[in-house]
């Protein structure tokens, strides 16, 4: 069985914690800045510039872990780990699929 592309648990005790109202507005942030990280890991990773490839899988991967969206988290954790020297632009393909599977599961969530 395949893996889910958001953790239910994991979205349901961030609604628990932060409010479902608050939830609501940490996924539209999410889904605003997500693009802009992903844009950002690509130029880095084109212009051979390791910290700013690094620090953007950072981000990418804290954020995707807040949403329950491990697929995504576990991706941006490999590329954050590896560094610019060892990934290849299929890994960044492969980063980028997951993050459009992701996008309908969170706005189905938010939306109840």
């Amino acid at each position: 069985m395949a893996e889910p592309t958001i953790d239910a648990a994991v979205f349901a005790e961030l609604q628990a914690t932060a409010g479902e109202d608050f939830a609501r507005e940490l996924v539209d942030t999410f889904l605003e800045e997500a693009p802009p990280m992903l844009t950002a890991l690509r130029s880095a990773y084109a212009a051979g510039t390791a910290e700013a490839f690094r620090r953007s899988a950072h981000s990418l991967k804290s954020n995707a872990s807040t949403f329950g969206a491990s697929g995504l988290a576990a991706l941006a954790r490999d590329l954050e780990l590896q560094g610019l020297a060892a990934t290849r632009a299929e890994a960044l393909d492969a980063l980028e699929a997951e993050y459009a599977r992701v996008v309908p599961a969170l706005k189905a969530l938010r939306d109840g």
